[in-house]
């Protein structure tokens, strides 16, 4: 939603750089000697050229102001495109990141399950079980507590960059996000 949003004013800007700047090489421009930017349909095609970076070249602006509103548009083209371009890639990274983290979020849980259901297995075939057996349950009930406690030791996380925080920090040592702390 907020990516959209980048998007949207974006647009509004770039239109909005795109009118104006055409409008003020319009005043800027027509009626002087050699211009060739002479009726608001030429300084559009121009305004609109200009910020999309192509610059054919078939009209330009012959005045210092003209050439320097030319300036303020290029570079503002360059800026609100390199803006759109890292928009789309920081929501492709933001997409995959979740579908990674969906996976990733399970897996500790279904390894808590898995285990209890081993032990849980063990325990029920107590009086078949080796010294090795034995040993491997006892290893794998410290380890099940350890996980446990571990997670219950969680006091904190970042709910921007879902970093646990087992103290309580005042801001995100990734993100900066203040934790109040």
């Amino acid at each position: 939603m907020k990516t959209n949003r980048i998007i949207i004013v974006l647009g509004l800007l770039t239109a909005l750089i795109i009118i104006l700047g055409a409008d003020t090489v319009y005043l800027t421009e027509h009626g002087r000697t050699g211009a060739n930017i002479t009726n608001l349909n030429d300084a559009l095609w121009w305004a609109v050229v200009t910020v999309s970076s192509v610059g054919y070249g078939d009209y330009f602006p012959v005045t210092l102001v003209g050439r320097i509103i030319a300036i303020f548009m290029m570079l503002s083209g360059i800026g609100i495109f390199t803006l759109l371009i890292s928009t789309f890639a920081h929501r492709r990274l933001q997409h995959i990141e979740s579908r990674l983290n969906s996976k990733t979020e399970l897996q500790p849980i279904l390894l808590i399950d898995q285990t209890k259901l081993a032990i849980k297995y063990k325990i029920q075939e107590i009086e078949k079980l080796t010294d090795e057996d034995f040993d491997t349950l006892i290893v794998m009930l410290k380890s099940l507590r350890r996980t446990l406690f571990e997670q219950s030791m969680a006091s904190s996380h970042c709910p921007k960059c879902d970093i646990v925080y087992y103290s309580k920090p005042k801001f995100c040592s990734n993100c900066g996000l203040h934790l109040g702390g």
